[in-house]
């Protein structure tokens, strides 16, 4: 089969491995869309990475031996993995599970498991049925780029009753949009990229460029709403964390999806104990709640405004200075053309 590989300092390329086979539990999938998300920071960075992609929908060709899913189905494929047998894992809470399986040690390689290539290896737990009518790039919005928000929301309890602040306006912050849109609450969305900040107000949202506000952009949400009820931080930058945080009123919500390996300073009396905050870390969300995320996919008039471009695998190249400039939504590739 074919897969994407990052080769150097802003060089992808496609290169020709074996075939994954299924085996035990694990089945094999045709991927028909694979939804890029951060690898192109290894892409602008140059670090080399032959295993690319964690997102997924296609179908199962063939399994080793019967179980729930079946050859001919069109499934959504999770990221990651899970121990099927834990708390999280039966609760539907997988991304949380703290016993993965070895991979490598079961199909002695890790070849199967990156999304951007013609096949991939997944257990059934994360194979989740994709609706007759809906389409594979649709359906594969499920992963990331609506997971994380929809679960945030979903903890946050996000309603038509809440003004909401959204920073960091890529393809997960859009995602962000489409759900708090569906759920009719009010968007205030901050980012610095001209075309993030234009495609976000084209769905619905109140912008404010940081380019234009600076240091004053705390004093534009408040003029623009007296304390937003909920804030979720799509970037991972520490000084959008702490945006969220100033803006959101007393008993408030907020939520951090964007991953940060950086230290966000909090101080516990004014910021947690006088305010009443409720603070959320949140990654993925629950698969009970599978048909949730579906319906938005399937009525939400904004899903073609948060896939910005779909591209042949053969075209990688191309796809990764899309994705690195930041002038896109979600970028989705198809293996097989």
């Amino acid at each position: 089969m074919k897969k994407a590989v990052i080769v150097g300092e802003r060089r992808a390329d496609l290169v020709d491995v074996p075939d994954p086979k299924p085996c035990g539990e694990w089945v094999l999938v045709k991927v028909h869309v694979a939804p890029m998300c951060a690898e192109y920071k290894d892409f602008a960075a140059g670090r080399r990475n032959e295993f690319l992609g964690h997102e997924a929908a296609g179908e199962v060709v063939a399994v080793d031996k019967p179980g729930p899913v079946q050859v001919g189905d069109r499934v959504v494929a999770m990221p990651l993995m899970g121990c099927g047998r834990c708390p999280r894992c039966i609760s539907g809470n997988y991304i949380y599970c703290e016993n993965w399986p070895d991979y490598s040690a079961i199909h002695c390689s890790q070849e199967g498991t990156a999304t951007m290539a013609q096949y991939i290896l997944k257990q059934p737990l994360l194979l989740v049925p994709i609706p007759d009518g809906v389409s594979y790039e649709h359906a594969s919005m499920a992963c990331c780029g609506l997971g994380p928000s929809f679960g945030a929301f979903q903890r946050m309890n996000l309603c038509a009753h809440d003004t909401v602040l959204i920073t960091g306006l890529g393809p997960v912050g859009l995602g962000a949009i489409v759900h708090a849109r569906f759920r009719n609450a009010r968007v205030i969305a901050v980012d610095s990229v001209p075309w993030r900040l234009k495609r976000a107000a084209e769905m619905g949202a109140t912008t404010i460029d940081l380019n234009e506000a600076g240091d004053a952009v705390l004093d534009r949400i408040r003029d623009t709403s007296a304390g937003v009820d909920c804030a979720l931080d799509c970037s991972g930058a520490v000084a959008a964390q702490r945006l969220c945080i100033d803006a959101t009123r007393r008993l408030g919500r907020v939520a951090f999806i964007g991953e940060s390996m950086d230290d966000l300073p909090i101080k516990v009396s004014p910021d947690m104990i006088r305010k009443g905050l409720t603070i959320y870390g949140s990654w993925h969300y629950n698969l009970a709640q599978y048909p949730k995320i579906m319906q938005v996919i399937c009525e939400s008039p904004l899903i073609d405004k948060l896939i910005s471009h779909v591209i042949p695998m053969s075209r990688i190249q191309e796809a990764f200075e899309i994705s690195a400039s930041h002038e896109c939504g979600k970028v989705l590739l198809k293996p097989w053309e």
